[in-house]
């Protein structure tokens, strides 16, 4: 219970950490941030990691001059690109017997199911929309891999979507974030954040679950016609 805590206060006061962990820790920081950007997007198993808020937060920092501002836009663009490759290949390597099996305690059905369903709307766009979306910017890769989509479309598609995900994240933080209402507000900002994220994933599920249900009540009305004619 003590590291949920403790990873709650660390993401909604991203600023306060990551100004700490420059003071202790300097060009350090750069290769901190990219492991947390690279496992986020690259690790099919950590899709609570930060992304969103930690980019915005980081590009914060640098605007106070703590942080180079065009290092972080190449190294996290970096890890974006390479998370989302890596997850690609292990989507291949072991996705088909994952989707196999019912929820374990590594991977959750629902969360694949949901992705799945995002390929079957939006094809090789979900690869640039769910950048923007936690959880199912974890899984896409992961689902793309499984046969979803050739390597060749795959990367490109993930390459525009982790150049623009981390411009606008990062160059957000860097233009807005030391604005005086932004700074005074931050924890508000990045929960606001979150929640925006995560907004179409919640609206799309529900529509798939009541378009679902529609259509089982539609095929429970059809196969009892037959027995009300008689």
């Amino acid at each position: 219970m003590e590291w949920v805590l403790w990873f709650i206060d660390f993401v909604l006061h991203l600023d306060r950490h990551l100004t700490e962990i420059v003071g202790q820790y300097g060009g350090l920081t750069y290769g901190i941030l990219f492991l947390i950007v690279f496992c986020e997007t690259g690790l099919v198993v950590t899709p609570i990691l930060p992304g969103d808020s930690l980019l915005f937060a980081a590009g914060t920092i640098a605007s106070l001059g703590a942080l180079d501002p065009w290092w972080l836009l190449l190294l996290l663009s970096v890890a974006a690109i390479g998370g989302d490759t890596v997850n690609y290949w292990i989507g291949q390597k072991i996705g088909p017997r994952v989707f196999k099996s019912e929820s374990n305690r590594w991977f959750k059905r629902e969360h694949l199911d949901r992705t799945h369903y995002f390929f079957e709307k939006y094809g090789g766009k979900t690869i640039i929309l769910a950048r923007f979306m936690p959880i199912i910017r974890t899984f896409a890769p992961f689902v793309a891999g499984i046969g979803a989509m050739s390597y060749g479309r795959f990367l490109l598609y993930n390459i525009a979507g982790g150049l623009l995900w981390t411009s606008i994240m990062v160059l957000a933080g860097y233009y807005f974030g030391s604005l005086p209402f932004i700074k005074k507000n931050f924890s508000l900002v990045i929960v606001t954040i979150v929640l925006i994220s995560i907004m179409p994933a919640v609206v799309e599920y529900i529509r798939a679950r009541l378009q679902a249900r529609r259509d089982r009540l539609a095929g429970a009305a059809g196969s009892a016609r037959p027995v009300a004619e008689e």
